[in-house]
């Protein structure tokens, strides 16, 4: 985690030194550990250093090559380290000594625009290049690292965050309403817009090339899912699992300071915590400190649906971690808001954030830097769910029966239901669904666009019903188990939860690390057979046989999954309705031209009268108050 700024002026006018320093001096947070400029005539660069692995302690960011015409400004955490040493031919000195910057700048040099696709790692990088009078820019497959800029025809400006881009005073601050709609609709797949008209993200896996008349955008990775791979048994896949997630925790593992993880007692966070305090133990690096949320003082009711202590108790008997516990419980989901807005540049959305915000001041407060976290493992891993229709479409239902029928054993449910919503819903029309409902006086199940809670005239304005077809098209056309598993691992979903969650662990400077988002591993799972993914009733099958020996087998072979719902639905009405009332009927007129009020008055009046059967009324309600209390907060023009 660092801070990258940088600005361009095509017609030759000199950056002004002191909007460098001001744009590195308001990510000071993102980088307590030094900062740094370089400019030369309309070119300027800066950092922000927050040490991390070994190597960092020695950078100096911006970084010049040896002909002082390349300078490269990076947030980059790079993992094929050895690999690329060599190949560069960079033996002649300590590896120690090569900064993962030195690394990217002379892959650039050697391989230009091809240097991202040898990069395995997080990283959001820029590298002006005086011969060819360009920006190069790039971020990594999944948008671990953040990457914003603006771009008009008198100049272009990027950051590590959008605050930064404002201390330049030409860059507008207007409202983009489409922005909005998708907020409120829960849209996810626009991977490039921002909550600010022309300001604009650089998507995962793509490079940009900025010179003085054009912006040339392009993707440089993605998964392919043409891709198999074909062993001769259920033992070689585990092992050949095992070893690339071994590697992806490794390298994330490298760390000058004490290493933290979130530990919930499920099978993702409990598999990087075993695998890390496994290699720490190897190379003597001390104990893991675990971080995880609990939640004691709910009701019976709602405690045993979240409650994971069991199962956290399970791993640290193992030995070789320092525990850390955070009352989540204590916490409302609007905790600390007004901060986290301040941060996010954003309105806020993912409605667990406030516990990760939890997490990461405690990790800060133990000197913890490099942070892991086991997010989106199922989607990485896939439960393998997905193998059921393409079991019925292919017409081999012996398996089909045979997996819905030890489903139903170990969920506890209905083989009947299983084999209807799993194989066969999936290829019933949808207007035949439609019809069977009407007939029996049931609502419909699947809403044509998620629209009611939106102001109409705001809707139709914006398009929004069209957007919502639009993706819900894109889903409704996926068809194998490989389509499914590769839009999971692709959906705007991940870079927008991974972009929260840079904001919020840069608040407290501190680096978050996924290893189930490790390309390699990404690639491995996408190409795995569906029978490695869904066995005998059992999703996720290849990572559970992968950590035999490593997982308590209480962790490795649980099947349930906590809901951490109550915790949210509850404590909001708890520690937050004078927040939900003041901008629902006091103060609703900076949203009322985007929602519809009344509907949202009868969400709130059903959600509060029962909020343990309310889950979604509480999600909207959340949505809208965040994005009234962002609205609020940033005042900005329409």
């Amino acid at each position: 985690m660092s801070a990258i700024i940088g600005i361009y002026y095509p017609d030759g006018r000199p950056v002004a030194r002191n909007h460098l320093k001001q744009m590195v001096e308001i990510l000071a947070h993102r980088g307590p550990d030094g900062a740094g400029v370089w400019n030369r005539g309309p070119v300027g660069l800066g950092h922000r250093m927050l040490w991390t692995i070994p190597e960092s302690l020695q950078e100096k960011a911006p970084l010049t090559n040896s002909a002082g015409d390349i300078v490269i400004t990076a947030d980059a955490r790079i993992d094929n380290r050895a690999e690329l040493i060599e190949t560069l031919e960079l033996t002649d000195r300590p590896s120690g000594e090569i900064t993962d910057s030195q690394l990217i700048l002379d892959a650039y040099e050697k391989w230009g625009e091809r240097c991202p696709e040898k990069l395995i790692g997080d990283f959001a990088f820029a590298i002006w290049d005086a011969h060819r009078q360009r920006f190069f820019c790039v971020r990594d497959p999944m948008g671990v690292k953040s990457f914003y800029y603006y771009h008009s025809r008198q100049f272009f400006v990027f950051a590590s965050e959008i605050k930064a881009l404002f201390c330049l005073p030409e860059v507008p601050r207007n409202l983009n309403e489409v922005k909005v709609a998708d907020h409120l609709a829960t849209i996810f797949e626009d991977r490039v817009s921002t909550y600010y008209r022309g300001i604009f993200r650089l998507p995962p896996a793509h490079l940009m090339l900025v010179n003085s008349d054009k912006i040339q955008l392009r993707s440089y990775w993605s998964l392919d899912p043409s891709h198999n791979i074909r062993l001769s048994s259920d033992e070689e896949y585990a092992e050949a699992f095992r070893e690339l997630f071994t590697e992806a925790v490794r390298c994330r593992i490298r760390s000058a300071f004490p290493i933290g993880s979130t530990l919930s007692g499920g099978l993702d966070s409990s598999s990087i915590a075993c695998t890390a305090r496994n290699l720490m133990a190897q190379h003597g690096d001390g104990s893991l400190h675990t971080f995880s949320a609990i939640f004691p003082s709910l009701p019976k009711e709602d405690l045993r649906k979240i409650d994971e202590r069991r199962y956290i108790s399970a791993v640290l008997a193992t030995g070789g971690f320092v525990p850390h516990y955070v009352h989540a419980d204590r916490l409302g989901p609007l905790a600390e808001l007004e901060r986290a807005m301040w941060y996010a540049d954003e309105a806020v959305l993912a409605p667990n954030m406030y516990m990760h915000r939890a997490l990461y001041r405690a990790a800060q407060d133990h000197g913890i830097r490099a942070f892991l976290d086991g997010i989106d493992g199922d989607t990485t891993v896939s439960h393998g769910l997905e193998y059921l229709p393409e079991l019925a479409r292919t017409g081999r239902w012996g398996t089909l029966i045979t997996e819905a029928t030890a489903l139903a054993a170990n969920s506890k449910g209905s083989r009947r239901k299983i084999i209807w919503r799993f194989g066969l819903r999936p290829f019933v029309p949808e207007f035949v669904i439609k019809a069977w409902r009407k007939l029996h006086g049931l609502n419909d199940s699947k809403p044509a666009c998620n629209t009611a809670i939106v102001n109409p005239a705001f809707a139709k304005r914006i398009g929004l019903a069209e957007r919502i077809e639009k993706q819900q098209a894109q889903s409704a056309s996926l068809r194998t188990a490989r389509e499914i598993h590769l839009y999971g691992l692709t959906q705007g979903l991940n870079a927008h939860g991974l972009q929260e969650l840079d904001k919020a662990a840069a608040s407290f400077s501190l680096e978050p690390r996924y290893p189930f988002f490790d390309r390699r591993l990404m690639e491995f799972c996408l190409a795995l057979p569906p029978e490695q993914k869904l066995h005998l009733g059992w999703p996720r099958i290849i990572l559970r046989r992968a950590m035999a020996g490593i997982l308590p087998q209480q962790v490795q072979w649980r099947f349930t999954k906590s809901n951490l719902s109550p915790n949210f639905t509850r404590r909001m009405l708890d520690y937050e309705r004078r927040t939900l009332e003041d901008v629902i009927f006091n103060n609703s007129n900076i949203i009322e031209q985007y929602v519809d009020m009344p509907t949202l008055r009868d969400v709130y009046y059903r959600y509060s009268a029962d909020p343990m059967h309310r889950n979604q009324d509480a999600l909207t309600v959340y949505s809208v108050v965040t994005l009234a209390l962002w609205l609020r907060r940033a005042g900005i023009s329409q």
